[in-house]
């Protein structure tokens, strides 16, 4: 794998718009075994709980204050991640975060999770949890689509 590979599946994975769902697909179709893809891409991925966190604890607040960019960015996206997760983090709680990242659609990966579980006051080891038994979720749903699409030894060794 080389190097420009290896950071465009990561930045991919920890990109809010493709994350798991273009960074496993990507490294695997650019030659990375199905395996390596997956542990490259999940690893990233795991990561965006922990960074979203840190930059909603820390950072939020003086970015709301004095951008209004960001504040009229942030304002529409909580009503749509309020509208998306509120029922179901209420019905099943971390269950609902796990399952709300865990299933790759548009829009429900580690960064919607992570604000969404953030937003509804979710405790730090609660949030990471959740998330990133959703990320390893997704991770395991797209690395079997890609398994069952290419065959069995695609996940060892890519085959042309």
């Amino acid at each position: 794998m080389s190097m420009q590979l290896l950071l465009t599946t990561i930045f991919l994975a920890v990109l809010p718009i493709s994350e798991l769902r273009g960074a496993i697909p990507y490294a695997y179709f650019n030659g990375t075994s199905l395996l390596v893809a997956s542990l490259i891409g999940t690893l990233a991925n795991l990561l965006v709980a922990p960074l979203a966190h840190l930059f909603l604890t820390y950072f939020h607040q003086f970015f709301y204050k004095h951008w209004p960019f960001y504040k009229r960015v942030f304002d529409s996206t909580i009503i749509r991640v309020q509208t998306r997760m509120s029922a179901k983090i209420q019905k099943y709680g971390l269950l609902g975060v796990l399952l709300f990242v865990g299933i790759p659609l548009p829009v429900t990966g580690a960064w919607t999770g992570t604000l969404g579980a953030w937003l509804l006051g979710l405790k730090k080891r609660h949030l990471y949890l959740a998330v990133s038994g959703g990320v390893i979720m997704a991770s395991i749903i797209i690395t079997t689509l890609l398994f069952i699409g290419s065959g069995v030894g695609s996940i060892f060794i890519k085959t042309v």
